[in-house]
């Protein structure tokens, strides 16, 4: 249940994203030869003692961020950033360079703490200075594997060419269970997925140096709707010094899930959230959460039947939101049984737990300015979690404005709200 990042399941938005995948083709066809000159074989990460961002002995002990190898998956100049920009709906006036893209394969943890491998996409500007400032850009709800940022040229690499092209390097985690990675994807484990943006920020120091456009350790965070929760929590992490080679300067999180309990979650039932979108967070997150925080014990517990038997194999990363959708009902009402829907809409037990292990990721004290953005017009993630993550960050001291962007969707508010948070950011750094 917790938010999404690109795909509405009516006819018009799938025709938008076949125009959509038309024009990436389109931006990319001149990047094959140099990417045929790049080579696309991964190319073995050497790892120099001091090169790997690992700084904290449990990191060290399980090689947490360790870059295992570099994939070159784009390479295009300043217009074909343009274009691909423009085919999202999104300005580009902020658009200054150039950029190249390489997948990273790196050492992490799982939700358990067992070492695993994850991968993220690493994007660098063709130009501005040598050393760069780091975006770490989270993304939002992924169902298919192959949408995550470093294997899809799709709606996860909006941002990170809209910032690489600004003259900043950006790193972005597919997650774990995403893109190359294996296992399942925890959905909406706030922590592992913390842990999973932070090695892959170790993971990127170490690329970057690799390539010649060494890290000044800066990172402006950002992330949209689970990426905005995650956002949060990765500022927090690095605010309490998570590693010493990383310092945070500005965060600006957009149409995050901040408050679950007492936002989100109250939506699906008053009409914010719309059915199609509560549907598919709903299910994603129980079948998730089910597998770290047990909530049932058989899926008929939870939904009715004939979804009881299909419902976790739909979300095993192999599915894509338009096969997912179809398959379900209308309502959530028809989706779960008649206890489960009365504990959705007042959680008690381990399912409360859940939903309160992920809230909470704006109650601290940021040392570094913070802008959240929204939209009024948002039926996915309500404009209410904002308000209340700023009420937070408030009593904790903390004045972090909500821009709203007034009657946009919930993808639209993304598109809109990037290039407001390259300027700032840009403002920011001046500063500095």
């Amino acid at each position: 249940m917790a938010m999404d990042n690109t795909n509405r399941t009516d006819s018009t938005t799938w025709e938008a994203r076949k125009r959509r995948r038309t024009a990436r083709r389109r931006v990319t066809a001149a990047a094959v030869v140099v990417l045929a000159a790049l080579g696309t074989a991964p190319v073995a990460a050497q790892q120099p003692a001091d090169a790997t961002g690992v700084s904290s002995r449990s990191a060290e002990s399980h090689g947490r961020g360790t870059l295992l190898d570099i994939t070159p998956v784009a390479d295009l100049d300043r217009a074909d950033v343009a274009r691909f920009l423009v085919s999202g709906g999104m300005d580009t006036d902020t658009v200054r360079h150039g950029l190249r893209a390489y997948r990273l394969t790196y050492r992490t943890i799982t939700p358990q703490g067992a070492p695993t491998t994850a991968t993220g996409l690493l994007a660098l500007p063709k130009g501005g200075p040598h050393r760069l400032d780091l975006v770490s850009d989270t993304h939002g709800t992924m169902a298919h594997r192959d949408y995550a940022p470093s294997v899809g040229e799709d709606f996860g690499r909006f941002a990170p060419y809209l910032h690489a092209s600004a003259g900043r390097a950006v790193a972005a985690p597919d997650y774990l269970g995403l893109g190359k990675g294996p296992g399942r994807h925890p959905y909406m484990d706030t922590k592992s997925s913390v842990t999973a943006s932070v090695d892959m920020l170790r993971a990127s120091r170490t690329a970057a140096l690799r390539l010649d456009r060494p890290l000044t350790g800066d990172v402006y965070a950002s992330g949209f709707s689970q990426g905005g929760q995650v956002a949060m929590a990765l500022g927090r992490a690095l605010d309490n010094g998570v590693d010493r080679h990383f310092r945070l300067r500005a965060l600006a999180p957009v149409s995050g899930p901040y408050d679950i309990e007492h936002a989100e979650m109250p939506a699906l039932f008053d009409g914010r959230v719309n059915d199609i979108s509560g549907i598919f967070y709903m299910s994603y997150f129980l079948t998730a959460q089910n597998r770290l925080h047990p909530l049932y014990k058989d899926p008929s517990e939870a939904f009715r039947e004939p979804y009881a038997g299909i419902v976790d194999d739909l979300f095993d990363t192999n599915h894509t939101e338009e096969q997912i959708i179809p398959a379900l009902p209308a309502t959530l009402k028809e989706l779960l049984t008649d206890d489960y829907y009365r504990q959705v809409q007042h959680p008690t037990g381990a399912l409360l737990a859940a939903v309160r292990a992920q809230d909470g990721t704006c109650a601290w004290k940021p040392d570094v300015p913070v802008r959240l953005y929204s939209s009024s017009g948002d039926a996915d993630v309500p404009i209410a979690n904002a308000r209340d993550c700023a009420s937070d960050l408030a009593a904790h001291g903390v004045a972090a404005p909500v821009v709203d962007q007034g009657s946009t969707d919930h993808n639209a508010t993304y598109m809109k709200s990037g290039p407001q948070i390259v300027r700032w950011f840009d403002a920011v750094a001046a500063r500095s």
